[in-house]
């Protein structure tokens, strides 16, 4: 099997309209930050820049297990929802974080608790004029995991989440470490750091 690493960028341009001009603008307008940012305080993509390397590994993530899967039976979802939820998933994240002054990530006291990163997410996609579907809302709502909405009398988590959750996983617990500084495996795979 040949894979492409693909840019955030290209992977942008296989969402469709409207919602393919707010991601263009949503990344123009913070890119710096995004690419600034580290994927998480200790746990994967640890790295400045690290929160840019993780969506796009996210998306890469998507588009084979999307492909692979959707061979096997078909998904009732699209790749191009998968990679709306993978862009969207970690929104809160640039701004969750400030610095220590021993150069330690810290969680902003408005931001620490999951509910308020949850209303903070939701305030960004509405600030930007984000039109979800509600299988889409149920994927960013429900991505890393049901938590408290578990319940053992229907399933809370849709296929799209669960999709996407496996893609997250993925990257935060796998691949927690790459994209490699130098050389990583898979062709095309750099940290956003290394090239900027």
């Amino acid at each position: 099997m040949s894979v492409f690493y693909r840019t955030i960028e290209e992977m942008i341009e296989m969402i469709p309209e409207p919602n393919r001009g707010v991601c263009v603008r949503i990344l123009a307008d913070n890119r710096i930050l995004f690419q600034t940012v580290q994927g998480a305080s200790h746990n994967h993509q640890a790295w400045p820049g690290g929160y840019f390397d993780h969506v796009q590994e996210t998306m890469n993530i998507a588009i084979v297990l999307y492909e692979t899967l959707h061979t096997l039976r078909p998904l009732h979802f699209t790749l191009a929802d998968a990679l709306l939820v993978n862009f969207f998933h970690d929104i809160e994240k640039p701004w969750k974080y400030e610095m220590g002054e021993n150069g330690e990530l810290y969680y902003r006291e408005e931001l620490k608790d999951k509910m308020a990163q949850r209303i903070f997410r939701t305030q960004k996609l509405h600030e930007y004029g984000i039109q979800l579907t509600e299988e889409q809302d149920n994927a960013i709502r429900y991505i890393e995991g049901e938590f408290d909405d578990y319940t053992n009398e229907r399933r809370v988590m849709g296929p799209l989440a669960a999709f996407c959750h496996m893609c997250d996983v993925a990257s935060a617990r796998i691949w927690f470490d790459h994209p490699r500084a130098h050389h990583d495996p898979l062709h095309g795979a750099e940290r956003m750091r290394d090239i900027i």
